[in-house]
């Protein structure tokens, strides 16, 4: 597998924000932050920013901040009118009507939060999808997944996630979690799933799940290394310096300040080091997301990359379950592409070299062997293009009634 490094170049922001004619609204919801963007028709940001989740909030709480976020960030293009609001959210939902019960948002359980856009902004289409789909159709309509008309876009993070799109169009399923391969089953005699089930790909792959998985293995975190932490900022840096994906990925270029601070679903790494085992999120420092928990996705992926055996077995096996997936993935639905984001992703070739291998003993039939697996392109900005898309390029991205 080659890694090129035009698949890190993402939308380019628009330098003068004065114009938002033909703007959309675009809102990715995340348990660590909010995100709001007033978007271009080409996809490019105008105007964006990210506040933190109010830790703990209730339902009106949570309301109230999202509500502040995306009035100051309208206000800030004089004459903005936004022809539409695009939404990405963690689920479960209800879709298409988007009430939302985020997981990692207790306060939200039902909650209508399409309803309350559309009524904040009323008289134009307000639509919501899950974030991981949003992600996916970013990278298709603008990202890494360009000219391909059958892809999944995956998201591997804190969690496993992806939205399938065949036929150049986004398909949503019975329920709009069609693409959801997170919970194919990879290994049936494998781990436990917090779905209920086991040996889902997501209880194998996703980033808290390999450091706990490394310590039932004897991995003593931080071993041959220097511990990434609040205190070393810098060495977090070296986490992602793995060779073959650029380490400015963690530096993303956000949106607004807050960017790297507040990682989400599909931030980069910070997100897979985001749940610790155990152990507590820390504060941002030097401009980057580091928390405390030296038993983190962070620490196995600085380790793996200095070569501790024990951390590199826990990334060969991510990879080589991914691959699996997705050799099932591209059998069933005769795919050309499949994009992987995510915090998980940013470990380079300790993810991409065993996925590959996997993929590459399992797709026999001359059909399926022509999937290409590349890193997605657009990071942080991934899930606000995505929620613009659902407006602005409805023919590819929506088939609900709003």
């Amino acid at each position: 597998m080659t890694y090129d490094a035009a698949h890190g170049a993402g939308i380019t922001r628009n330098a003068d924000p004065a114009d938002g004619s033909g703007a959309v609204l675009a809102v990715d919801i995340g348990g660590t932050k909010f995100a709001a963007a007033l978007v271009g028709p080409t996809g490019q940001i105008i105007v964006a920013d990210r506040v933190a989740t109010p830790p703990g909030g209730d339902a009106e709480a949570l309301w109230e901040a999202l509500a502040a976020l995306v009035d100051s960030v309208v206000r800030r293009v004089p004459g903005a009118d936004p022809i539409g609001v695009g939404i990405g959210c963690g689920g479960p939902m209800s879709w298409p009507d988007g009430h939302v019960s985020p997981l990692n948002m207790p306060g939200w359980r039902r909650f209508p939060l399409r309803d309350r856009l559309a009524a904040r902004f009323p008289g134009v289409p307000v639509r919501i999808h899950n974030d991981a789909i949003c992600m996916a159709a970013a990278e298709h309509w603008r990202g890494a997944g360009r000219g391909s008309d059958n892809m999944l876009g995956m998201v591997v993070s804190t969690g496993v996630g992806g939205g399938l799109i065949l036929g150049g169009r986004l398909i949503d399923g019975g329920t709009g979690n069609a693409g959801h391969i997170g919970h194919v089953v990879v290994d049936p005699d494998g781990p436990a799933c917090e779905c209920g089930g086991r040996g889902c790909l997501e209880a194998i792959s996703r980033g808290p799940g390999l450091a706990s998985w490394a310590l039932t293995q004897g991995w003593i975190p931080g071993s041959g290394t220097e511990p990434a932490g609040p205190d070393r900022p810098d060495v977090a840096l070296k986490a992602v310096a793995t060779p073959g994906v650029e380490a400015a990925a963690v530096a993303t270029p956000g949106v607004g300040a807050a960017a790297a601070e507040t990682p989400g679903v599909g931030s980069d790494l910070g997100a897979v080091a985001s749940e610790g085992v155990g152990a507590p999120r820390g504060p941002a420092a030097g401009g980057l997301y580091v928390e405390a928990a030296r038993a983190s996705g962070r620490q196995l992926a600085l380790d793996a990359a200095a070569g501790d055996p024990i951390a590199r077995s826990a990334f060969t096996r991510a990879g080589r379950a991914l691959g699996i997936a997705i050799a099932s993935a591209t059998h069933l639905c005769d795919l050309d592409l499949v994009t992987i984001g995510g915090g998980l992703s940013q470990a380079g070739p300790l993810l991409f070299e065993p996925l590959e291998q996997a993929l590459r003993a399992h797709v026999r039939m001359e059909f399926a062997a022509r999937v290409r697996v590349v890193p997605a392109a657009l990071g942080q900005d991934a899930g606000l293009i995505g929620a613009a898309a659902l407006i602005l390029a409805e023919d590819h991205y929506w088939t609900g009634p709003f």
